[in-house]
């Protein structure tokens, strides 16, 4: 379906600047004191020889960050808002699925959206090509268990499950938008009564999203289900895009057929394309001139205007 530019949503009004986050010359702390396990075996799919854990610091100044390589044991790492105010969001850092970008599109994310009253699940996931079983299975298996596990937990971190989303940047919007479609797909065997609870998040946002499996190119990601384009319906949470039409990683015709396929089903949507910002701009990395550093704001009033309609 052709997507008219006019349509796309643009930002009425200056918003409120939040604090912002700019990148920092320490080396970042992975995973946080509080964190809790996904499985509590071996995970599901697991090989004979797991992946060896690799966490390193990757690129120069200012764009030195944490890189998790060999995730073994796929965790949850929290971040608490100092007053919550029952919104929460699940991030899923991107990395082609050959790395995970945990700081920038994680760690940093928690900083951008804690002072907002939002807590923050950070997941760092296992990725499809590091020698698992059904490799295309098991990013979807972790952010599905991943989102039960947290409304378990719901009353201990202070936060609403009905005002719990999820975020994923890059591959980790794939995946974001994968669980948005998908969240009910058995991809695991229950294991305990948290398999009960929905994995459905209440909103999406995907931030310089892959949308369409083929583009990954990994094992057998190409599965129709991985198109999630084509499996929007009109009960589909949700979705906010962000994106840069100069990214030159992703091309914007990725998330312009989420946004037209939402259109079409009737699904609440906005995006946001602005004309420059490359890719991989989490929150600390944009210039504060360019219109797309404000992204986490308008990602923070929509969820309050989206969470306060589906509430009325």
């Amino acid at each position: 379906m052709p997507i008219d530019r006019r349509t796309l949503i643009a930002s009425a009004a200056a918003l409120a600047a939040a604090p912002a986050v700019r990148a920092q010359s320490t080396e970042a702390t992975w995973p946080p004191r509080e964190q809790f396990r996904l499985w509590p075996k071996h995970p599901p799919n697991s090989p004979r020889r797991l992946p060896t854990p690799n966490n390193e610091m990757s690129g120069q100044p200012p764009r030195r960050e944490l890189h998790l390589r060999g995730v073994a044991e796929p965790i949850v790492g929290v971040y608490r808002a100092a007053k919550p105010d029952g919104r929460a969001l699940l991030s899923l850092p991107g990395g082609g699925y050959r790395f995970l970008s945990v700081e920038n599109e994680g760690i940093n994310v928690a900083k951008a959206f804690n002072p907002l009253g939002i807590t923050v699940f950070v997941l760092a996931y296992r990725l499809p090509g590091e020698g698992w079983l059904e490799p295309q299975d098991v990013p979807l298996q972790d952010a599905q268990r991943a989102m039960r596990l947290i409304h378990a937990r719901a009353a201990d971190v202070a936060i609403d499950p009905a005002r719990l989303g999820v975020i994923g940047f890059s591959a980790g919007g794939l995946l974001a938008a994968s669980l948005a479609v998908a969240h009910m797909d058995p991809v695991y065997p229950r294991l305990d009564a948290a398999d009960d609870l929905p994995a459905r998040p209440a909103f999406a946002g995907l931030v310089y999203p892959v949308i369409t499996g083929d583009f990954m190119r990994v094992g057998t990601l190409a599965a129709a289900r991985f198109d999630t384009d084509r499996r929007v319906r009109r009960d589909t949470p949700p979705v906010f895009i962000a994106h840069a039409l100069d990214d030159p990683t992703v091309p914007a015709t990725q998330p312009m057929a989420m946004l037209a396929a939402c259109q079409a089903a009737r699904v609440p949507a906005e995006a946001h394309f602005f004309q420059e910002g490359g890719h991989g701009f989490g929150p600390a990395y944009l210039a504060p001139d360019l219109p797309g550093a404000q992204w986490p704001q308008l990602f923070d009033r929509w969820t309050q205007r989206t969470l306060s309609r589906t509430a009325a």
